[in-house]
């Protein structure tokens, strides 16, 4: 079982601590536990019957009428919500249920309802990744247990590959060349899988690497690939003290591509970036950026050498 503090409820269902607390002393919709140093602290039950609260409330139910409500009688009337009503918040309290409860069949139902509605790109950066950066944090501080973010990413992950499979570019056909991979010790794969679905939907040649890359083996793949964009997540590695320098020779190896680097490690840390880096703030900044490239290619053979013009 997992705790949360009424922050991590705050952040969960977007209900403010003040009004969660006005709501437990008023209609004793939740009642927090105490560590032996008397912190309030909150179960998975706690947090489920909040997101329902909050999702009922968000589609016109009066808190008077909810507090009248079963717990059962809630979770019936949630479900109906998110089977009909496909709101991106009212989904992503539903996703965090599913990870809760472990519940492989709702998560896959949520999913493929909004994918059949939106299409995979945008539930990905409307739905998807708002999720994973709620859950993100509380993975961090240790609100939630490992096995419910791993349960929850590995499900996605298993759609992003299904996604990606099938989506080969050639070089002939490309608009540009990427090199995706993950710095050494780096294990969160999931920006990278999204990153190379929307490069290779949008007609770029992907050279993916994967997890956990020493550092030394770059040299020999810019050697073999000499790519012309360079991505890179630093969620958890390299140490903080360590990552200006790793982006420094990262960015002097690759001179002349552009590097992109984006993760926890990186956004929003006092980092001077050299001319050929991009921070990606979040996952739409490169779907933006993505829209402004101009590559020209000349088609390649014996005779012609590629030509490429970025803007």
């Amino acid at each position: 079982m997992s705790n949360y503090s009424i922050k991590d409820l705050e952040h969960l269902s977007g209900i403010k601590a003040h009004t969660l607390r006005i709501w437990e002393q008023r209609y004793n919709f939740i009642e927090p536990q105490r560590t032996t140093t008397n912190i309030r602290y909150y179960s998975d039950k706690d947090l489920k019957l909040i997101l329902n609260i909050s999702t009922l409330k968000e589609n016109g139910y009066k808190i008077s009428n909810i507090a009248k409500m079963t717990e059962s009688e809630m979770a019936a009337a949630v479900l109906k919500i998110a089977e009909s009503n496909l709101r991106f918040p009212d989904q992503i309290n539903s996703l965090t249920l599913s990870m809760i409860d472990m519940d492989e069949d709702r998560f896959e139902k949520i999913l493929s309802n909004n994918i059949i509605k939106h299409g995979f790109e945008r539930a990905m950066i409307s739905i998807i990744y708002p999720f994973l950066s709620k859950i993100g944090m509380l993975w961090q501080t240790g609100s939630i247990l490992p096995a419910q973010e791993h349960f929850i990413s590995n499900l996605i992950r298993q759609k992003l590959i299904v996604a990606i499979d099938g989506q080969y570019v050639t070089e002939r056909e490309s608009k540009g060349k990427w090199l995706l991979y993950l710095p050494e010790n780096e294990l969160h794969e999931l920006s990278l899988l999204f990153a190379a679905f929307l490069l290779r939907s949008k007609k770029h040649k992907v050279i993916y690497l994967g997890q956990s890359l020493p550092k030394e083996d770059l040299s020999s793949v810019k050697g073999i690939h000499q790519p012309d964009f360079v991505l890179t997540t630093c969620t958890t590695a390299p140490k903080k003290a360590e990552i200006q320098q790793y982006i420094n020779e990262v960015a002097d190896l690759f001179s002349d591509a552009t590097i992109f680097v984006g993760g926890f490690q990186v956004i929003g840390q006092d980092i001077k970036r050299k001319k050929n880096v991009e921070f990606l703030m979040k996952m739409e900044d490169l779907n933006s950026y993505l829209e402004n490239i101009d590559l020209k290619y000349v088609p390649h053979d014996k005779n012609t050498e590629q030509e490429m013009r970025y803007h």
